[in-house]
C-alpha cells in the first residue's frame, strides 16, 4: 500500500468548512496548513429540507479556494466528508457532484455515529494520556455529537439533530434573547439530550471534554468575562444566560471573546450546551483545540499504516453475524483471483470487493430466503464505523448484486453503475456460483476479459464437463447478464 508525506482532510460541516493539511512523520501529524470558512450550510436549508441557491453558492466559491490549496496533493492523501446538512439535504444528491467539481476531489457523507467516531478520534489525539472514561460534546452547526471514550477508543456514540445554526434560526431568528425564548430552547435541547441521558450521565465519565466551534467560543466568553477560571463550567454559563436576558436582543451583546462571525449563532449554541449540561450533570468541561478534521487525518494515516478502521469492522461484523468465515475466504480467493485475471483495476476497487466477499452472507443471519437482499440492507443501514455512507451503499450493492435478477437492480436499469462496479459484481457473483458446494473448487489459471457491453471466462479445457451443475449455474448466468445489455460468454 503506498504510503504519502502529506495528507489533507476536508471538513463540510453544517456552520464552517474547514481544510486541514498535516505532514506525516511516522505515526504522528504535524500541522502545515489550516483553512476556514463560515459558510453557514445549514443556514441554507429551507422548511423542505432542499439547500438553497444562495448557501450553494458559499459552498462552491469556499471549495474551490479549498481546490488551489489541494493541488498537487495525491487523490489517495485527501480525505473529504460531509456532515448533518449534506445529510439532511434533500438535494444533496444534486449539489454533490457540483461541490466535487469545485474541490477537485470526492465528498464522503458520513452518519451521525460515524461522524462521531472521527471526532473522539480527533479530540484523543491532542489529549493527554489518562485512566479516565471522557464524554466528548461536539456541538456544530445541524447536529451534536456525544462520546464516551478510553485512550483512543470510543465505547459509547451518539448524534442527536440540534446544533448551533438550526437551533438559532428555530429560537433566535429575530434576534431575541429574552427568558422565554432561552427556556424554550434549552428546554427543546433537554428534552433531546434526556433520550440518551442514562447512557452519557455523570457515573460513566470522569472527564467532560467539548470540540469545536461552540465549545471554543464559550470558553473565550466565559474566561475572558471571568465567569470562568477554566473552561465551560455551569456556574459560568449561568452568568451567561443572565447577560444574554439583560442584552435582550443579539446585537446588544457586548462580551468579550465573541468574534463577529460566531455572533449570529451563539445563543443557539449556549442554548444547547446550557441543555446538556443540566441534563447530564456536567459541572465543569474542558475544551479541546482539536475536532473532527483532526480525526480525518488520523484516519487516513491508519489506512496507510494498515491501522484501517474499516478492515475492523468487517472482521467485527463476521463474528457477530456467525459469519461462515471458510466459505467467505473461498469466495473472496476466487473473486480476486478472477479480478486479477482481467488486471488493470485500482487498490481501493480489490478492497471493496474482498469486504463484500467476506460479508456476502451476512444476511442468512436474518433469513435463507433471499439472503442477498438482508444483506444488502444490513450493509447500507447498519452502524459500520470507518465506512461513509457512499461506501456502505457501494458494500450494500454488490451484497444485493451477488446473485439473482440483475433486473431487480436500479443502479442496472438506469445505467448508473461505473465499469469498476460492473466489473466488481460480476466478479462476486462468479465466484459465488463456483463455490456454491462450499469446498475449494481448485480453480486453475482462468482468462477474463471485460468491457464494450461483453464479459469472456476462459476456463481450462474439460473443467466444465465435470461439473454440470456449474454449467447450467453458468448458462443462467449469462441469461442475467443479457436481460441488461451484457454479453456474458464462457468457455
Amino acid at each position: 500500500m503506498n504510503t504519502y508525506d502529506t495528507l489533507a482532510a476536508v471538513d463540510l460541516g453544517s456552520n464552517s468548512f474547514r481544510l486541514e493539511v498535516a505532514r506525516v512523520a511516522g505515526d504522528q501529524l504535524y500541522p502545515l496548513d489550516s483553512l476556514k470558512e463560515t459558510v453557514r450550510l445549514a443556514g441554507g436549508l429551507g422548511a423542505d429540507k432542499r439547500l438553497d441557491e444562495a448557501a450553494q453558492e458559499r459552498a462552491l466559491d469556499c471549495l474551490r479556494r479549498f481546490g488551489e490549496r489541494l493541488r498537487g496533493l495525491s487523490p489517495q492523501a485527501v480525505r473529504c466528508v460531509g456532515t448533518s446538512a449534506l445529510r439532511v439535504a434533500r438535494n444533496a444528491g444534486d449539489f454533490i457532484p457540483k461541490a466535487e467539481a469545485a474541490l477537485g476531489h470526492p465528498i464522503e457523507i458520513v452518519a451521525g455515529r460515524e461522524e462521531a467516531r472521527l471526532i473522539y478520534l480527533g479530540v484523543a489525539h491532542s489529549l493527554p494520556a489518562s485512566p479516565d472514561r471522557r464524554l466528548v460534546v461536539d456541538i456544530g452547526g445541524g447536529s451534536t455529537e456525544f462520546i464516551i471514550g478510553h485512550g483512543l477508543k470510543p465505547h459509547e456514540r451518539e448524534s442527536l439533530h440540534m446544533g448551533c445554526v438550526n437551533f438559532s434560526e428555530r429560537y433566535f431568528a429575530d434576534g431575541a434573547v429574552d427568558k422565554a425564548s432561552l427556556k424554550a430552547a434549552e428546554t427543546a435541547a433537554r428534552a433531546e439530550v434526556e433520550r440518551i441521558a442514562k447512557m452519557f450521565s455523570r457515573g460513566n465519565w470522569q472527564q467532560a471534554v467539548g470540540s469545536s466551534g461552540t465549545a471554543r467560543a464559550l470558553r473565550e466568553i466565559l474566561e475572558q468575562c471571568g465567569w470562568s477560571a477554566h473552561g465551560i463550567t455551569a456556574d459560568g454559563l449561568a452568568q451567561l444566560r443572565t447577560a444574554f436576558s439583560r442584552a435582550g436582543h443579539i446585537d446588544a451583546l457586548d462580551l468579550p471573546g465573541l468574534t463577529r462571525d460566531r455572533r449570529p449563532v451563539i445563543a443557539g449554541g449556549f442554548a444547547i450546551m446550557a441543555g446538556l449540561f443540566a441534563e447530564l450533570d456536567i459541572q465543569q468541561m474542558d475544551v479541546a483545540e482539536t475536532a473532527m478534521r483532526e480525526g480525518i487525518l488520523y484516519d487516513l494515516l491508519g489506512r496507510f499504516h494498515r491501522h484501517d478502521m474499516r478492515e475492523a469492522t468487517v472482521s467485527e461484523f463476521a463474528r457477530r453475524y456467525h459469519i461462515d468465515t471458510r466459505q467467505a475466504a473461498r469466495v473472496s480467493q476466487v473473486a480476486m483471483k478472477l479480478l486479477a485475471a482481467h488486471g488493470g483495476v485500482d487498490e481501493n476497487a480489490v478492497r471493496f470487493l474482498d469486504w463484500a466477499a467476506r460479508l456476502h452472507e451476512i444476511g442468512l443471519m436474518v433469513s435463507h430466503g433471499g439472503y442477498h437482499r438482508h444483506s444488502g440492507y444490513i450493509l447500507e443501514n447498519a452502524d459500520m464505523p470507518g465506512f461513509s455512507r457512499t461506501d456502505q451503499a457501494r458494500l450494500a450493492l454488490l451484497a444485493r448484486a451477488q446473485r439473482g435478477a440483475l433486473t431487480k437492480l436500479p443502479a442496472f436499469g438506469a445505467g448508473m453503475l461505473s465499469e469498476n462496479d460492473r466489473l466488481l459484481v460480476w466478479s462476486l457473483r462468479q465466484a459465488v456460483i463456483l463455490c456454491r458446494n462450499r469446498a475449494e473448487p481448485r480453480l486453475p489459471d482462468v482468462k477474463v476479459e471485460a468491457g464494450n457491453k461483453r464479459f469472456r471466462l476462459a476456463l481450462p479445457e474439460g473443467w466444465l464437463e465435470r461439473r454440470p451443475l456449474t454449467q447450467r449455474a453458468l448458462e443462467e448466468e449469462a441469461q442475467h447478464w443479457q436481460a441488461v445489455g451484457m454479453k456474458y460468454v464462457f468457455d
